[in-house]
C-alpha cells in the first residue's frame, strides 16, 4: 500500500486475488442486517470497493465467470488447504 500526498491509499491486488475479493464482497454484500458492522459507512465502503472492482474486471460479465472465479481461488488458496 502506498500513501499519496492527498491522504489516500492505494492497493494493488492480482487479476486473481481481484476477481476472488469481487465474489467475496458481491456475496457478502447481500446480506442484509449483517450482524458484523459496527456502522453503515463499514457497508459503504465494502459497496464502494464492490463497485469499483465490478467496473475494472471484465470477466465478472463473461458467460465462463464461475470457472474464472474457480480458477483464481485454486490459485490462490494455500497449498494443502480444503476447498469448498
Amino acid at each position: 500500500m502506498n500513501q499519496d500526498k492527498h491522504n489516500k491509499v492505494s492497493l494493488e491486488l492480482t487479476k486473481e486475488e481481484a476477481i476472488v475479493l469481487f465474489e467475496f464482497l458481491e456475496r457478502f454484500n447481500k446480506i442484509e442486517h449483517n450482524p458484523h458492522f459496527e456502522d453503515q459507512s463499514e457497508l459503504r465502503i465494502l459497496w464502494d470497493i464492490e463497485c469499483t472492482l465490478e467496473q475494472k474486471l471484465s470477466e465478472s460479465f463473461r458467460i465462463d465467470y464461475q470457472e474464472i472465479v474457480n480458477r483464481a481461488r485454486k490459485n490462490i488458496r494455500d497449498k494443502g488447504a480444503g476447498k469448498k
